[in-house]
């Protein structure tokens, strides 16, 4: 079997420093669509858009923590790690989850720690939790865990694992917005860090089974979480814990996006579809919890 679990949960954690600057933050908010707000008349001056777009004024939305580093090292490490070894054109990222334990500053260098959290067995696949621990001078800042699919490597009998899938929100959403996709989003948003040619070249993304290059899903999870900041929590990045979400379906450039969110006072519920595509589903069972 090309996952070998038993052995990819012993190995030893690989760790590596990174680091940021106010350019790498500014670049990853413009590639989620920061200074081009639909509903403001003047998004790219608009003082509420500059504090992701002037540095000094910057403050991170969370969600970087995503692209920090160079963008993703627990999936480009995990997937090298003993005990993996699998074909990259089975490969899906599932899901991602969030965990932030200080505010994030505007530049740094600090530790990431990546491992194999766990390894479950859906039958069809194999799932892989790449988790990636980062801390600094003062202490841990956040924990990612990137759900991978591998797509026909299951059937080990191996734990299942617990399911992503949540019960829908109750009720209408308190608040809906809609997020329109540049056609040269996803140009923007591998600036980042992600050079996957899915996301850039019509002829890979067709070989891939896609009718043209779709957008990178952590963008549209960056995108996503912005609008619940920016809607819900008066614009105050600081008030994120954690963000969890399952991706269930693509995004093509050009797309808009329909964010309906179920607010309490302490996490927001949030679905996320296509509009052009009659809502069809893109972010599924996603939870900002805040203060």
């Amino acid at each position: 079997m090309p996952i070998d679990a038993a052995k990819a949960l012993a190995a030893e954690p690989r760790t590596g420093e990174i680091s940021w600057n106010t350019k790498d933050v500014q670049l990853y908010h413009l590639g989620i669509g920061a200074g081009s707000h639909p509903d403001k008349p003047s998004p790219a001056t608009d003082p509420d858009e500059l504090r992701y777009t002037l540095e000094s004024r910057l403050h991170v939305l969370p969600s970087f923590a995503t692209v920090a580093g160079s963008g993703s090292p627990g999936v480009i490490s995990g997937l090298s790690m003993p005990g993996i070894d699998v074909d990259l054109a089975k490969v899906l990222h599932g899901g991602q989850s969030l965990t932030i334990h200080r505010p994030l500053p505007a530049q740094g260098t600090a530790t990431a720690t990546n491992r194999i959290a766990a390894v479950y067995d859906k039958g069809k696949a194999a799932v892989l939790v790449m988790r990636t621990d980062v801390a600094d001078d003062e202490g841990p800042l956040w924990t990612n865990d990137a759900q991978i699919f591998v797509r026909g490597e299951g059937g080990w009998g191996g734990d299942r694992g617990p399911s992503a899938r949540l019960d829908p929100p109750a009720g209408e959403p308190d608040r809906t917005v809609q997020r329109p996709i540049r056609e040269d989003q996803a140009l923007l948003y591998r600036l980042s860090g992600d050079w996957n040619p899915l996301h850039a070249d019509p002829e890979f993304a067709k070989v891939a089974g896609f009718e043209r290059p779709i957008l990178h899903g952590l963008c549209t999870y960056g995108i996503t979480l912005k609008a619940v900041v920016d809607t819900l929590l008066g614009g105050d990045v600081t008030r994120v814990r954690s963000y969890v979400t399952r991706f269930a379906g693509v995004v093509y450039p050009g797309e808009t996006l329909r964010i309906r969110m179920w607010h309490s006072p302490h996490s927001t519920r949030v679905a996320v579809g296509a509009v052009e595509r009659d809502d069809a589903p893109v972010l599924a069972d996603t939870i900002v919890e805040h203060s």
